[in-house]
């Protein structure tokens, strides 16, 4: 494995590790899924250019895409759950209440 397919992995594996694990605001685990989606994005860019083929060209921007789509969503969903249960952390909100 070389240091930068390392580098990837290990940023990958923090994000989703911080989403796991530090689950007490909901800003925290969107942050995390922005960076696991950064991470797959630049690891996407490189492999596309290290196979030099330009079959997978539109896969990173499609990728990227998609991650502002998710962004867009999590953000509204969070001025959603801020106005209506007056802060972001997880525990508060319960499925069984809306």
């Amino acid at each position: 494995m070389t240091p930068v397919h390392f580098a990837f992995s290990s940023a990958f594996l923090l994000g989703l590790s911080g989403l796991a694990f530090h689950r007490t605001h909901l800003l925290s685990a969107l942050l995390c899924l922005e960076g696991m989606m950064l991470s797959l994005f630049i690891a996407l860019s490189l492999w596309t250019l290290q196979l030099d083929s330009t079959n997978f060209s539109a896969a990173p921007m499609l990728l990227l895409a998609f991650s502002a789509c998710e962004a867009s969503a999590g953000l509204a969903l969070l001025v959603a759950a801020a106005r209506t249960h007056g802060t972001d952390r997880l525990k508060n909100l319960n499925l069984l209440k809306c």
